[in-house]
């Protein structure tokens, strides 16, 4: 694989942060991970939670968020990679408000479930 251009651009950081910065990218990952997961066992093995539908629906918003999260993973680490070349400001990421507002929706809908199902 090609050296992206932009790891020519500017000084190269302090390793402890290129390190960090990966450290925080893969746990973006493993996040990603449990999403998918937590979407395939709401698929697979919540078959008493009613309606159905809904529960498919929740299932393939939670695999959404969890492609979405993985694709923010990697733009938030080559963003704060640059910012950390070039000596600037680390930007905002949009990420982090979405996947908490898919988390609230998907904890709201889930309990909204059990208090229907029981």
């Amino acid at each position: 694989m090609r050296e992206p251009s932009w790891r020519r651009d500017g000084e190269h950081p302090d390793y402890r942060f290129t390190l960090a910065n990966e450290r925080t990218f893969l746990a973006w990952i493993r996040t990603a991970l449990a999403l998918l997961a937590g979407a395939v066992l709401l698929d697979q093995f919540a078959t008493a939670l009613e309606p159905r539908v809904a529960v498919l629906v929740l299932a393939v918003v939670l695999a959404i968020a969890a492609a979405i999260l993985s694709v923010g993973a990697y733009t938030r680490w080559r963003a704060n990679e640059i910012a950390m070349r070039r000596n600037g400001p680390l930007p905002f990421s949009w990420v982090l408000p979405l996947i908490s507002a898919i988390g609230l929706l998907a904890a709201a809908v889930l309990a909204a479930l059990f208090v229907v199902t029981s």
